[in-house]
């Protein structure tokens, strides 16, 4: 997949899925890698990133299976850019969408 499809809808993903439950990166890694092929190295800045823009908080929690982890909660100011993000990710899909059918229709 393009890297710059990827690196624009990373964040768009990460906020997703920090809506409901708070994860560690690890686990955000995985949980996107599921989807899109991504570096584990892409999505630590971007965490780092949006916890300094005030997006989400973090917090230590013991794990059983090492070092304690850290865990990222999105912030009320975070959840309304998660809303602001998806408006703008709707309207712009809405819109490459309506032009790959009106190219497509043309072939």
């Amino acid at each position: 997949m393009n890297v710059q499809f990827k690196k624009g809808v990373l964040n768009l993903c990460v906020l997703v899925l920090l809506d409901k439950q708070d994860r560690y990166g690890y686990e955000l890694v995985q949980k996107i890698s599921n989807q899109i092929s991504i570096s584990e190295g892409s999505v630590y800045p971007l965490l780092r990133r949006l916890t300094k823009e005030g997006y989400f908080t973090t917090y230590l929690k013991e794990s059983t299976e090492g070092p304690p982890r850290k865990y990222y909660q999105l912030t009320d100011t975070g959840r309304a850019y998660l809303h602001e993000q998806l408006d703008e990710w709707k309207k712009f899909t809405e819109g490459v969408n309506t032009l790959i059918e009106e190219g497509v229709k043309n072939d």
